[in-house]
């Protein structure tokens, strides 16, 4: 007769899909992940021991690399990379979000997130997004970090807000474009006139496409939603425009006018910005930029990852325990 599951002997091929198959409590606190991998040009499977990368070259042949599932929050797959269904189902099931990205992780195409993945800040951003006070701060701490503290003072209207923008943004570039001799500058977007337009627009514009595609990949990671944004609004890319935002004047702006007497602005924009990019520091610091705008006073503690489980929404307490039976309560 054949033994009960538990009583089968354990060998050494058990003893791996054991091992590769977690459970709730093994899966990762947020804080203790090695946060986003980019891969591209390869092939991604699941064997017995675990989900692995196949690399191959002409001088070294195939070499497989083992990635590990459990201490990753998000994997970006760039071009050229194919994955097996049974390892996209081992990374949902480690509560890791796969995106399909463009060269450099600079395109964000689609997401798949797993069901394990904490909605704690798509919450807190959807009670900010329809509380009009609390847009309104987030908006202005959102102008703080691009000019500085105390730039949005309490009870500067939204309308002063944008003015200033507009003349700090304006003053930046007649800067760069006194730092570069290029004469006057008026930053302009056509879609239906792109081949009209001068180098530095062409460049911004391919500059910004690549931010905004990273900047989408962290929103997604974290569990956010990219529609609900707090000065942007009417897209689904708002809260992504909000976000980017952030690094425009120190990453795509100077690297555009960098690129003035460029003879193909825009392909040497996307790969300048892919090469000289750090994605890895980008990327968690896009994470901690929202986290502390959806959480100023920090009282986010990651939970633990045993108790993620699905509540009951109350109005009082704000969640009960679900699973239970609250006709035995008393």
């Amino acid at each position: 007769m054949t033994p009960p599951q538990a009583a089968r002997p354990l060998t050494s091929a058990n003893a791996r899909r054991r091992l590769a198959a977690p459970t709730v409590a093994m899966l990762p606190r947020i804080a203790d992940s090695l946060s986003f991998l980019y891969l591209d040009i390869v092939r991604i499977h699941q064997d017995d021991t675990g989900v692995c990368a196949e690399v191959t070259s002409e001088q070294r042949g195939t070499e497989t690399v083992y990635i590990p599932t459990a201490a990753l929050s998000c994997v970006l797959l760039g071009p050229g990379t194919s994955i097996t269904a049974r390892a996209l189902t081992t990374f949902a099931r480690n509560g890791t979000t796969v995106i399909t990205a463009g060269s450099g992780g600079v395109r964000c195409y689609s997401a798949a997130v797993p069901e394990s993945l904490t909605t704690l800040w798509l919450e807190r951003q959807t009670r900010a997004w329809a509380n009009d006070t609390h847009r309104l701060a987030i908006a202005q701490a959102m102008y703080d970090m691009r000019f500085g503290i105390g730039t949005a003072a309490n009870g500067t209207s939204l309308d002063r807000l944008r003015g200033m923008e507009g003349q700090r943004v304006r003053a930046h570039y007649q800067l760069l474009a006194r730092q570069y001799k290029i004469g006057r500058f008026r930053r302009s977007y056509d879609p239906s006139c792109w081949d009209s337009q001068d180098p530095v627009n062409l460049a911004l514009s391919s500059a910004n496409t690549c931010l905004y595609g990273i900047v989408h990949a962290a929103i997604t990671a974290l569990g956010c939603s990219p529609a609900l944004g707090f000065v942007h609004n009417g897209n689904q890319q708002a809260f992504v425009y909000d976000i980017a935002d952030l690094y425009k004047a120190e990453l795509t702006i100077p690297l555009a006018f960098s690129l003035h007497a460029s003879p193909n602005p825009e392909g040497e924009a996307r790969r300048s910005f892919r090469h000289g990019l750090r994605l890895f520091q980008l990327l968690p610091r896009i994470v901690t930029d929202i986290q502390q705008l959806l959480d100023p006073d920090h009282t986010y503690e990651a939970p633990d990852p045993a108790e993620q489980m699905v509540d009951l929404w109350d109005p009082v307490s704000g969640s009960v325990p679900a699973g239970l039976n609250h006709g035995n309560q008393p």
